[in-house]
């Protein structure tokens, strides 16, 4: 006989660790699970101090967000550990954020952060303390079908959270439990209310917490000084229309703050490092249909080297985390994976994720994902 975390123990003899980020989200999970009867430890990461960062909105494990990951774990009559990793998240997400930047590419660190420090790092110490799982605040679902317990997006896909972890290995998706991945987020917060924690209506955490006023730039110049180079902004048929003062203030797609002038709106369609050029076009040349990835996670059931051969078969894809998937085709070449997504899709950069889903419903099975290596478009050829 399963639990309600699909345990066979007692609810009382189930012990939780429950990722308290010091938010809401993550607080009601605790509550809930406590509620229920599990036997919950909250841990908390101390993942960076970078001044302002730390106590503007949005921001998380770090500062303010701890003490209120504390005060939550004090209310709730829950044990609760504040371990330090921030020399952690420094070498596994902050450093490769910035290098991916100085690469021209778009990085997504949030991703990153899944990747290790929460479902690897954390994802041991729960083990370590003797959990039968770990659980977190995201939305997104998981459930055991026959047997294999398969992701899936969450029933609020205002909340889906499911780009952020396709690359959750099966291994990990078997430790892991998403108690919020059937509720909207309003009665998440109604809970919290409920619950009586001060922390009810406090605001949702930021894509990238750590980057102090959202500005990017600055995190990376202080990481690394040589990235900000002046160089070249050309048209993709090779006039030069001005000059830039370092690839890392550009990213794909982007239209404003250029500083240059032409009779037609011009768009930021290729960051070129090699020769340190800004390659801009109009809309047109940011349409994208095929993409080469890399690093790929599957979680399908079958084999993805038998479903991708040959003319490949469709998927569900998704290449930013706030658009909606979209009709594609996944393919296997010479042992490279290739995704074609039907319509196209604007602005798609390298280092940006493609997750698959099986189709376009709205609590669709997640099966994978990868990162984009090279973004192959119509209109112009890299």
């Amino acid at each position: 006989m399963l639990n309600s975390l699909d345990i066979a123990k007692e609810v009382k003899d189930t012990r939780v660790v429950v990722a308290m980020s010091g938010g809401v989200d993550s607080s009601v999970v605790a509550g809930i699970l406590a509620k229920q009867g599990y036997e919950v430890i909250g841990v908390t990461l101390q993942l960076y101090d970078h001044g302002e960062a730390t106590f503007r909105k949005g921001s998380c494990c770090a500062g303010q967000d701890i003490s209120d990951a504390k005060r939550v774990a004090a209310a709730l009559n829950i044990a609760h550990y504040v371990l330090d990793y921030e020399k952690q998240f420094l070498e596994s997400v902050i450093h490769p954020f910035a290098d991916a930047y100085a690469r021209g590419e778009t990085p997504v660190p949030c991703i990153a952060c899944n990747q290790s420090v929460k479902f690897e790092d954390l994802l041991n110490v729960a083990k370590e303390l003797g959990a039968d799982v770990l659980a977190t605040g995201h939305y997104v679902q998981s459930k055991l079908i026959d047997g294999r317990r398969v992701l899936l997006r969450p029933k609020d896909n205002e909340r889906d959270q499911s780009y952020f972890l396709f690359a959750t290995t099966p291994e990990q998706l078997d430790f892991l439990r998403f108690p919020l991945g059937a509720m909207p987020k309003a009665q998440v917060r109604e809970l919290a209310h409920e619950m009586g924690l001060e922390i009810a209506d406090k605001h949702d955490s930021q894509d990238i917490c750590f980057v102090p006023e959202g500005k990017y730039a600055d995190v990376i110049r202080k990481l690394n000084p040589k990235a900000e180079q002046k160089g070249e902004i050309v048209h993709f048929n090779g006039d030069v229309l001005g000059s830039h003062n370092g690839i890392i203030n550009y990213t794909i797609g982007q239209r404003r703050g250029l500083g240059i002038a032409a009779p037609e709106p011009l768009y930021v369609v290729k960051l070129d490092v090699k020769n340190n050029q800004v390659i801009v076009g109009a809309r047109e040349a940011l349409k994208t249909h095929t993409m080469k990835l890399r690093d790929v996670n599957w979680l399908g059931e079958e084999s993805l080297q038998v479903l991708a051969s040959g003319n490949g078969f469709a998927i569900e894809a998704k290449v930013r985390s706030t658009r909606p998937p979209k009709e594609a085709i996944i393919q296997m070449i010479d042992g490279e994976i290739f995704v074609t997504i039907i319509d196209g899709e604007d602005g798609i950069s390298p280092g940006q994720a493609c997750v698959f889903y099986a189709d376009g419903s709205e609590t669709s099975e997640v099966l994978g994902g990868g990162f984009i290596e090279e973004a192959l478009s119509k209109s112009f050829a890299a």
